[in-house]
């Protein structure tokens, strides 16, 4: 079993035209099984942070060996993606990511392999696309006033190399519920 076909149940609560004897709504109950969501709030801007945390040493280190500005930027990056390719391998996070407490998991839950981290890290570098979005707000001082909206999605590497970006509590959670697939599995 993998992350990517695990379901979770939700129920949702639908009125219909009826009433009962006391004048309540009735409600009907519909049970879906959704894909189970990994993602979690500000995910990318969180991710995001972590990566420039995880650059500022490699930085540092780097500026220290060449005493030049360019070169200990251009070093420390591919620096900075094997040590992030190493620490996702032995810990399943990073430097930021440990201060975010955000995991990096493969479809089965476990710390990917060095080589997969390592591709994930490299596609880092094309994960900072911006989408840019139209926003339009009205308000009672301005009137409507239309804006552009610019965010950097992060998420391109792990559809890639078929990893998932979680917090540390869901990571457990999906461990569970891929434990309790495998004893299902095995009874059915």
């Amino acid at each position: 079993m993998k992350i990517s076909e695990l379901k979770e149940r939700k129920i949702l609560r639908r009125a219909t035209g009826d009433f009962d004897i006391f004048g309540s709504r009735v409600y009907k109950k519909i049970e879906y099984y959704l894909p189970v969501q990994t993602d979690f709030p500000k995910s990318d801007r969180q991710r995001q942070w972590a990566k420039i945390i995880d650059i500022i040493p490699t930085f540092m280190l780097t500026y220290l060996i060449f005493q030049h500005m360019l070169l200990a930027f251009v070093a420390g990056i591919p620096l900075m993606m094997i040590t992030g390719a190493f620490a996702e391998t032995q810990w399943g996070n990073s430097l930021g990511k440990k201060i975010f407490k955000i995991k990096v998991i493969d479809e089965f839950g476990d710390y990917p392999d060095f080589s997969t981290s390592l591709k994930r890290n490299m596609l880092i570098l094309a994960n900072f696309y911006p989408s840019f979005s139209e926003k339009t707000v009205k308000d009672i001082a301005f009137g409507t006033r239309t804006f552009y909206e610019t965010s950097m999605s992060m998420k391109m590497n792990n559809k890639l190399c078929k990893t998932y970006t979680v917090k540390e509590n869901m990571m457990w959670t999906l461990r569970k519920m891929l434990d309790q697939q495998k004893i299902d599995s095995r009874i059915n």
